[in-house]
């Protein structure tokens, strides 16, 4: 079979065609005539079928021809079409095997098709060929338009920049066939957007075109871009988009003030450190670029005034440095200087970046409170002085021109106000009654002054009045507790130092003199010392003193002090007579010292024995409630398991008969006569023959089988019928044995008194002498 194409779809195909048909099978010879070959038979050979997308026309688009070399033309080869597409795009005629498409391809859709033929006998329906594959192609055509699938695009470039600056790159895409054609070959050109900016064909980088584009003249900038396939050629489709550029701001522009020269209105009131006005220079740039720093670059204005930048509206704020005095100066000329914070040197060419304005301030004339000549006042007056006495005055003026009269008063909310009084037009302050310096050596007031003209208009100023000290205060003893005087006192012996007080001050007060009452009789007891350095000693007369018969004495005390007239004081003392501690130094009662060396109150002892008591109580309830707890002897009666059995018993000692009978181990024998009688001790006899052939029944155990006899208990226990219905736990304790002298215990001698004799205790050595000796006394005191 073969393949036969009545049309060549492209060139290329049908210079083949032409070649295969016309010069295939020939051969030229030397004489020029043309030997012709016959072609072998054999089957179909495939080749690549194409087929046109987009086919718009009124029948189906031919395909190609399938044929077998074994179709005769006799109808007897049907023609069958498998495969993608089979039947409902492709269809072919079974008797001629020609291919139609019955319908529009789109190659960006699918680009091709895959499809198995089969030549048959039609009769007998067997393969006249072996089944083969071949390929429909689908031939593309120049049917998609580019497209920018980001656009619309944002760009932004700085001002200013240079020519062939790069801004963006847009990328168009074409669905046609870039292998096949120019379908796909795309070429960029601005549409819009000239003579400011520049796309590259190729690439679609959009570029500046213009040089010094000024974001202050034209900020926003609206650029169309036309992406054209078949590499631009007339007939190619295009597509468009839109890019937005935005000039950034620099700074080119340097900050100028509107005008060159300010005026500003300024009254002499106006608050150190308050704004006074504001001025403001203009930046066209944006942002930082557009920030600017003022200055006063002026002396007669930096003094007196400062300037200082607002960030949210650019603005110099200008404020007052010191207080201003129209009287003083009427006018000032500041010389304000803005200048950008952030230069790009890159623009330096244009000029400096700054600018300067001239402002000229007028002081503004107000009418001022009083003014006074001191601030604050300190004034004296001596204590005791008469009502009416003067203390001072205080002088206040208008700052004004007019220089208007004052007039003065106090401040009736302060309690000075009780002590002094003011002269409301000289200022002159006078005492209204007498003051006592101990009382308040200080007061101070606050004296207030008022033009007669504007008597809103006030001025304050403190005035501080010291009370002066005179003496009229006598001295006074400064020892208030009472003197111990040991009874053991000698004559001579220094009871106490006194010394004395004053209420005046340092320089009334400063030396004290001290003597015992003249008018009174010699006191026969102590007498009085003074030490010249303001202090006095009490000294004793008399030897010993007797708290019995007396306790307390009463001693009158002169003291003088040194002041100008000098003032005299008589203080009583008491003194209390006290049996001191012996070698110590501390004057004080023994009842005293015990307590104050123990560093205990009598409140802090009582409440220590208080603690003491409760803690016994606790102690003492706390035993008798463990001694009437009883515990039970089952834990729990529910409880079935194999238990065992704790008695919480310590015991009676020797003389504790219901506990278990241990002689049960010793004595065999005795344990079983003593089986339902545990609370009676076992009589033992003893078969003695000749002296020293006693044995003690322990002995016998040589002949027991302890282990035998532990077995029979166990036993027993088991079929006892009168036990809990419970295992217990009974202990055996046996010593064992190897003593040849058998056992020396009193557990196994029934008889209160023993009647044994222990003269063979000699035998033993001397280590048993002693023990002999006591048993030969104690036999000797129990025959007597």
């Amino acid at each position: 079979m073969r393949i036969s194409t009545t049309s060549c779809l492209c060139p290329f195909l049908v210079c083949l065609c032409f070649f295969q048909r016309y010069c295939g099978n020939q051969t030229k010879l030397a004489n020029g005539e043309a030997e012709i070959h016959h072609r072998p038979k054999r089957g179909w050979i495939w080749n690549q079928f194409f087929v046109l997308e987009e086919h718009m026309g009124p029948d189906a688009q031919y395909v190609g021809k399938l044929h077998s070399n074994s179709d005769k033309g006799d109808g007897s080869v049907e023609y069958i079409l498998t495969g993608e597409g089979a039947g409902t795009i492709f269809v072919i005629n079974e008797v001629t095997g020609d291919i139609h498409a019955t319908k529009s391809l789109d190659r960006e859709r699918k680009t091709h098709y895959v499809l198995h033929a089969q030549a048959l006998d039609r009769n007998t329906k067997m393969a006249l060929e072996p089944e083969s594959e071949f390929i429909i192609k689908v031939q593309d055509i120049n049917d998609n338009a580019p497209k920018f699938p980001d656009g619309p695009f944002v760009a932004l470039v700085p001002e200013m920049s240079e020519v062939g600056t790069s801004v963006l790159q847009v990328t168009a895409t074409d669905a046609d066939d870039p292998t096949y054609g120019n379908s796909a070959r795309i070429v960029y050109s601005i549409l819009q957007g000239q003579p400011y900016f520049s796309v590259d064909p190729k690439t679609g980088i959009i570029r500046t075109a213009l040089a010094n584009m000024d974001r202050e003249a034209r900020e926003h900038y609206t650029v169309v871009i036309q992406a054209k396939d078949m590499a631009g050629q007339v007939g190619g489709l295009s597509g468009s988009t839109t890019i937005n550029i935005t000039l950034t701001d620099v700074n080119d522009n340097p900050p100028k003030f509107p005008q060159k020269n300010y005026q500003l209105y300024v009254p002499e009131s106006a608050q150190v450190g308050k704004p006074v006005g504001k001025i403001k220079a203009n930046d066209e740039d944006l942002g930082v670029n557009a920030d600017i720093k003022y200055s006063i670059i002026n002396s007669e204005g930096a003094n007196m005034f400062s300037i200082s930048t607002d960030r949210d509206t650019r603005e110099g704020i200008i404020s007052l440095k010191k207080p201003l005095n129209y009287e003083r100066k009427k006018t000032y000329t500041l010389h304000i200087e803005g200048m950008n914070t952030h230069v790009d040197p890159r623009f330096s060419y244009l000029g400096s970046f700054k600018d300067t304005a001239t402002l000229k301030i007028t002081v503004g004339d107000v009418d001022e409170a009083p003014v006074f000549s001191m601030d604050p006042y300190i004034m004296d007056v001596y204590e005791n002085a008469p009502s009416g006495t003067e203390v001072g005055a205080v002088t206040a003026q208008d700052p004004d021109s007019r220089n208007s009269p004052v007039r003065y008063f106090l401040d009736s909310e302060e309690e000075g106000e009780r002590f002094f009084r003011i002269d409301e037009s000289s200022g002159v302050i006078w005492t209204t009654q007498p003051l006592d310096r101990e009382d308040m050596p200080w007061h101070n007031i606050t004296v207030m002054a008022s033009e007669v003209d504007n008597p809103s208009l006030l001025s304050h100023v403190p005035v501080t009045v010291q009370v002066l000290d005179v003496n009229d205060n006598p001295p006074e003893i400064a020892t208030e507790e009472e003197v111990i005087v040991c009874e053991s006192s000698r004559p001579g012996q220094v009871i106490q130092t006194i010394t004395a007080v004053d209420k005046d001050d340092f320089a009334n007060g400063q030396r004290f003199f001290f003597a015992l009452p003249s008018q009174l009789p010699v006191n026969p007891n102590f007498t009085l010392k003074d030490n010249e350095d303001s202090t006095a000693s009490i000294i004793a007369r008399r030897r010993r003193f007797n708290h019995l018969i007396q306790e307390l004495y009463e001693l009158p005390i002169v003291v003088w002090d040194g002041g100008e007239p000098s003032l005299s004081g008589t203080s009583t003392l008491t003194l209390r007579v006290c049996p001191c501690q012996r070698h110590g130094r501390i004057r004080m009662c023994q009842g005293e010292a015990f307590l104050s060396s123990a560093g205990l109150s009598t409140g802090a002892l009582i409440a220590i024995l208080l603690c003491i008591v409760i803690l016994l109580a606790i102690v003492v309830l706390f035993i008798t409630l463990r001694q009437n707890k009883k515990e039970p002897l089952i834990i729990s009666e529910e409880d079935i398991r194999e238990n065992v059995v704790t008695y919480d018993d310590e015991g009676g000692g020797e003389e504790d008969t219901e506990a278990f009978d241990i002689i049960a181990l010793r004595n065999p024998a005795a344990a079983e006569e003593l089986k339902f009688r545990r609370d009676v001790r076992p009589e033992v006899r003893q078969h003695c023959g000749p002296p020293r052939s006693c044995r003690s029944p322990s002995v016998e155990l040589d002949e027991v089988d302890v282990h035998e006899f532990i077995k029979q208990k166990l036993v027993e226990a088991d079929l006892d019928t009168s036990v809990p219905p419970y295992d217990s736990l009974q202990t055996y304790a046996y010593e064992g044995q190897g003593s040849p002298t058998g056992s020396i215990s009193p557990l196994d001698s029934p008889g209160t008194h023993s009647e044994q004799d222990y003269n063979y205790l000699d035998d033993w050595g001397p280590e048993f002498q002693k023990l002999a000796e006591l048993y030969g006394e104690a036999e000797s005191e129990m025959t007597t």
